[in-house]
């Protein structure tokens, strides 16, 4: 049976927020609540591609202390906005 839409955002949202430490739950998962649904399918591909990656790895690139690979940095500059923005709260 092949997976629907609505399922694949469901499991992305799922496996975002349960990544296995909690710095890539507490950056993944509040920008798949907030952006999947209007992710192009071609970003949904690379997000996806981006799930299966190490926890380590991934923090290390949005935190900007190593390169992401070239198939991923604009979608991880993408997410690391997104975690600075949330993280610096609303403009004062």
């Amino acid at each position: 049976m092949a997976e629907t839409a609505e399922d694949r955002l469901r499991r992305m949202r799922m496996r975002s927020w349960r990544r296995g430490t909690k710095e890539m739950d507490l950056v993944l998962g509040p920008f798949a609540d907030s952006q999947l649904a209007a992710l192009t399918p071609a970003d949904l591909d690379l997000y996806d591609r981006l799930l299966a990656e190490n926890d380590q790895d991934l923090i290390t690139w949005v935190m900007g202390t190593a390169a992401a690979p070239d198939w991923a940095a604009p979608l991880i500059a993408r997410i690391g906005d997104f975690a600075r923005a949330r993280l610096a709260g609303p403009a004062a």
